[in-house]
């Protein structure tokens, strides 16, 4: 199987992650046909930069002619407070800014920062003071739906946007959707999440591991108050992967970077048995003394493909019988057993003591998240235990490739064994939609789907 992984032992951003693709292989032309597409105010300049003699690939953006702008210029607004974030770190702390309700989502590495209303640079130079305008998470998704990039590269960033949207709503006790970001930071966070998008289909892995996650450590001054590292959002998006503290006393770990690891990353380990065929290096913007200030991306093939017909995997069995539950809650628990991260649910017909019809519960899940879902289980149904169990299973690599039909794209799930497609399948609510907006019968848009996928495939 195909994987790539990333190893945090200096924290990410979305730069740093932009300039590890760029080292391990993807073309630099595509991230610039990306911003083109996306028709914002924005440019990239990527530049080999040296960290603590590790030699890595830099990526600024250039948005609203600004470059390197801290991403406290990057607000969602909750009425007409706002909470801030930042991205790509000044090395003195310039460009100030000030919120009502405000939190530091990421400054690209890293940077002391104060907030004031003006922006002030240190040295005394260009005080101003001006207005943002602010962009919703709407007109977020429809910038990025309306560029010419793959529907899976597209559903990926919105994804992603969606999940710093979710961290800062549950921060602020607000709805997700009440969620704004300022112009010029949202232009930056936009060409960071979508080129991490399109970047990461392009470089074609089955599976995105991710190391634990150096968050650096200190503290961070917000509108609202100073905050220990992470701070807030950086923390929520996190809330599930494994992080530490190091011996850097700064900000690591951006919310940009947080909101891309907890979308692209299939699970949490050290290093995996692999063959390395790539390896990129992506550098924040300060340079440590005696410690390399960059993410490593490391790309290859896992040893049990060279070693086994088959892959395999530990992962852990949950069940629980219920004969006391309405069925409205029964599958709103399996909806939210999915959204809580487990590889498969599924509900079984019993017939239980008293001669009581009940239902049994399965979940399957990763080992680690195991007690979670165990915990969310107990919370949900009206279970008194829950079996668990570790089970070894077989299972096929995937991944998906977009192709246009006469209607419109549609995504195939494609599945290998051993490098060769062994089974596909399109997309059902791609072709759903595809359906309902054409007025076209189901069965004939998925029969289209694969004629146009099994003629590319042979020729």
């Amino acid at each position: 199987m195909r994987i790539a992984y990333l190893e945090c032992f200096s924290g990410i951003s979305g730069d740093m992650f932009l300039g590890a693709l760029v080292d391990a292989g993807v073309p630099p032309e595509l991230f610039t046909q990306t911003v083109k597409a996306l028709g914002v105010d924005a440019h990239l300049e990527i530049s080999r930069v040296d960290r603590s003699g590790i030699s890595a690939m830099k990526v600024d953006v250039i948005a609203a002619g600004e470059k390197e702008l801290p991403r406290e210029e990057f607000a969602a607004t909750v009425g007409h407070g706002h909470a801030s974030h930042g991205d790509s770190g000044h090395s003195h702390g310039e460009h100030s800014h000030s919120h009502a309700v405000q939190e530091h989502k990421e400054e690209e590495h890293h940077h002391d920062h104060s907030h004031g209303h003006d922006h002030e640079h240190e040295h005394g130079k260009n005080t101003h003071t001006h207005e943002h305008q602010h962009r919703g998470l709407k007109e977020i998704r429809q910038i990025i739906n309306q560029a010419s990039i793959s529907q899976t590269a597209k559903d990926r960033a919105i994804k992603i946007f969606e999940a710093l949207g979710a961290a800062e709503a549950k921060i602020h006790n607000t709805d997700i959707e009440k969620i704004h970001f300022h112009e010029v930071g949202a232009i930056d966070a936009i060409v960071d999440i979508v080129c991490a998008s399109v970047g990461a289909e392009v470089l074609g892995v089955d599976a995105w591991i991710c190391s634990p996650l150096n968050v650096g450590g200190g503290t961070v001054v917000c509108a609202h108050g100073t905050f220990p590292i992470p701070a807030p959002a950086t923390l929520e998006l996190l809330k599930n992967a494994p992080v530490y503290s190091g011996e850097i006393q700064k900000e690591l770990v951006t919310p940009t970077g947080a909101a891309i690891v907890s979308v692209l990353a299939n699970r949490f380990s050290r290093f995996p048995a692999m063959k390395t065929e790539k390896t990129g290096y992506g550098a924040g913007t300060r340079s440590f003394k005696s410690f390399p200030n960059v993410v490593r991306l490391s790309v290859g093939e896992t040893v049990e493909a060279h070693l086994s017909l088959l892959p395999m995997e530990e992962i852990s069995v949950l069940e629980a019988n219920v004969d006391d539950m309405t069925p409205q809650i029964f599958g709103y628990v399996m909806d939210r057993a999915l959204q809580e991260g487990a590889l498969d649910v599924f509900g079984t017909s019993v017939q239980m003591k008293k001669n009581r019809p009940g239902m049994l519960l399965t979940v399957l899940c990763q080992t680690e998240d195991s007690q979670r879902l165990t915990r969310m289980i107990f919370a949900e149904t009206t279970t008194l235990g829950v079996r668990m169990r570790q089970e070894t299973r077989a299972r096929l690599a995937r991944r998906h490739l977009s192709i246009n039909t006469k209607w419109g794209e549609v995504r195939m799930k494609l599945a290998n064994l051993n490098g060769s497609v062994s089974n596909y399948a399109p997309e059902y609510e791609d072709c759903r939609r595809i359906a309902e907006q054409k007025h076209v019968p189901l069965k004939t848009v998925m029969q289209e789907a694969i004629k146009v996928y099994l003629e590319q495939d042979h020729g």
